[in-house]
């Protein structure tokens, strides 16, 4: 397995190094300092399957990279690793599409487990980004737990909802769970309505802050 580490520090790259290499046997660990080593490196290995990306790099706006690198080579999985974790911050990476958001201060078994979670299908969410105290903007997220059932979520759309908290598209649910797409669309409608977000990265901050046992969803259909 191939991943790219993108980060202008000598010693983060070296810390996910040797976090990748705990993580995965036989990885080939590629590393670039800014944003244009980085783009030839990608397009050299068309077999790349993780991306690590820092923020804060020396040639171009971070979030204006994310947003490109989703776009022109969605099927590379992408995780953010910054400095700067606020929740803003936190909201706006997987609005772009980052499958996941591990703050540098992250100790190592986070980063770790927070890679685990994210190649076995998940978003990585960084607690601090799910604290229910302040409310994404124009999000109202529960401020107590509450269970599934409480809000009139049905099994079908439990399953649409551990599906959003794998990233997957309207699209990609349809094909999974064997159901057209507008009925789908429908299904996130009403997820959104009941946890009284506006996106689904709201959905997905709010989903993750009521810790709810998910379905397990067969993908391989």
């Amino acid at each position: 397995m191939k991943v790219l580490v993108i980060d202008d520090h000598t010693l983060v790259r070296e810390t996910l190094r040797g976090v990748l290499s705990e993580l995965l046997d036989g990885v080939i660990v590629l590393e670039a300092s800014d944003c244009g080593q980085a783009t030839r490196l990608i397009e050299e290995h068309a077999d790349l399957r993780l991306i690590l990306l820092d923020l804060n790099l020396p040639d171009r706006d971070g979030f204006a990279y994310l947003a490109e690198l989703r776009e022109r080579h969605a099927p590379i999985s992408l995780v953010v690793l910054s400095g700067f974790h606020d929740r803003d911050n936190v909201i706006r990476a997987l609005d772009l599409g980052a499958l996941g958001f591990i703050p540098k201060t992250s100790e190592r078994e986070v980063m770790v487990n927070a890679l685990r979670l994210v190649l076995a299908g998940g978003i990585y969410i960084p607690p601090q980004a799910l604290a229910t105290d302040r409310p994404a903007q124009g999000a109202a997220t529960p401020v107590r737990p509450v269970s599934p059932s409480e809000l009139g979520l049905t099994g079908r759309q439990m399953e649409v909802v551990a599906l959003m908290m794998r990233g997957k598209s309207n699209k990609a649910i349809s094909r999974i769970l064997d159901v057209a797409e507008p009925t789908v669309k429908h299904h996130v409608t009403a997820i959104l309505k009941a946890l009284k977000v506006t996106n689904r990265t709201e959905a997905v901050l709010a989903i993750g802050a009521q810790n709810w046992k998910l379905p397990q969803v067969d993908e391989r259909k």
